[in-house]
């Protein structure tokens, strides 16, 4: 696995097979996100005492906090079933009224990426969503008419990493939003020794947190650098992952105590080093790192604006003197964060 895929929040090829085996089944195995899920277990609790369906639900957040998850557990301690989907896969309204009409009652619908649903497929989900019916067109042309078909009461569960991108009139329809934050080291330290536990991998506590100190806040990348550090324990030492052993087999990966990687540093020395610092326009910033700018604003950016290294104005990129430090430049940042002494 190359350095940026170890990094990377959104699931790749290798992840599968773990996934089913560490996914928190209830609320009370789900490590971190602590007033997110007392609020659910209020409304989980209210909604089955009175015998309804829940909400519906808006998850929003980074990639690798758990969202997906999170809608599982939701259904599991609803004790209704769930059918997941995702934004781009829903390409008619046929299409949704089939999964519509398959739900029973109380049934979970998880649509990942609901960002990315087409407009006319949005615009059967609002009376879908409201009334619980939806309209299917019979016949072509002159002819065709329009008949309501009842659903059964249910709950849809949308998931985004760009809340920004949903429409006001679909944003509006969901009953509550829940917002996933990055996770504390220590929060992130419980999740990889709780895998570690399902995986049967040996995890020192202090090895746990040198993990967890480099996984960006992400669960999916700690559970990630997990198995790696289990790889280079079982090859270079006896198995066990100490804290000696996860910092060497890190820093093999090139994962810096901060979970800055190559790119990272990268992205920031360029910035410093070819653009004084900055401001620096994204496009300038991809073509001078050789990185495309997709990857840079969903996969690094986040991650150094939210440990403070890197903040975005109006006039482009810049990085702060967090950055300067950590790389080991002297720095005299100026208003505009200018100028650099050099290594």
């Amino acid at each position: 696995m190359a350095n940026d895929e170890v990094i990377h929040p959104e699931p790749r090829d290798d992840d599968v097979q773990y996934d089913e085996q560490i996914r928190p089944q209830r609320l009370d195995d789900f490590p971190g996100q602590e007033p997110l899920k007392e609020k659910l277990r209020i409304t989980i609790a209210a909604a089955k005492q009175r015998g309804e369906s829940l909400d519906h639900l808006l998850m929003s957040g980074p990639p690798g906090l758990g969202k997906t998850t999170l809608a599982r557990i939701v259904a599991n301690e609803m004790g209704v079933d769930i059918k997941a989907t995702s934004g781009p896969v829903i390409e008619r309204q046929a299409d949704l009224s089939a999964i519509l009409t398959s739900l029973e009652e109380f049934d979970v619908l998880f649509i990942d990426e609901i960002h990315r649903l087409n407009h006319a497929v949005e615009e059967t989900l609002y009376s879908a969503m409201e009334d619980f019916e939806v309209d299917i067109m019979l016949g072509k042309g002159p002819t065709a008419r329009s008949m309501k078909i009842g659903l059964k009461p249910f709950t849809l569960i949308g998931a985004t990493t760009r809340a920004g991108l949903l429409t006001p009139p679909l944003r509006a329809r969901f009953g509550d939003t829940c917002r996933f934050e990055f996770y504390s080291p220590e929060e992130l330290e419980a999740i990889i020794t709780r895998s570690a536990g399902i995986l049967d991998v040996a995890l020192d506590p202090e090895g746990a947190l040198e993990i967890a100190s480099r996984s960006r806040g992400t669960a999916r990348i700690g559970n990630r650098l997990l198995r790696r550090a289990r790889d280079y324990a079982q090859v270079k030492g006896d198995g066990i992952i100490t804290h000696e052993m996860a910092r060497k087999g890190l820093n093999m990966l090139g994962i810096d105590g901060l979970g800055l990687d190559d790119m990272d540093k990268a992205l920031l020395k360029t910035i410093i080093e070819k653009f004084g610092g900055g401001p620096v326009g994204v496009s300038s910033l991809a073509v001078a790192v050789g990185e495309e700018r997709q990857t840079i604003e969903e996969v690094h950016e986040p991650f150094l604006i939210q440990i403070g290294f890197l903040k975005r104005t109006q006039q482009g990129r810049v990085a702060t003197p967090r950055a300067y430090k950590h790389l080991g430049f002297s720095a005299t940042p100026d208003a505009g964060n200018q100028g650099t002494l050099g290594l």
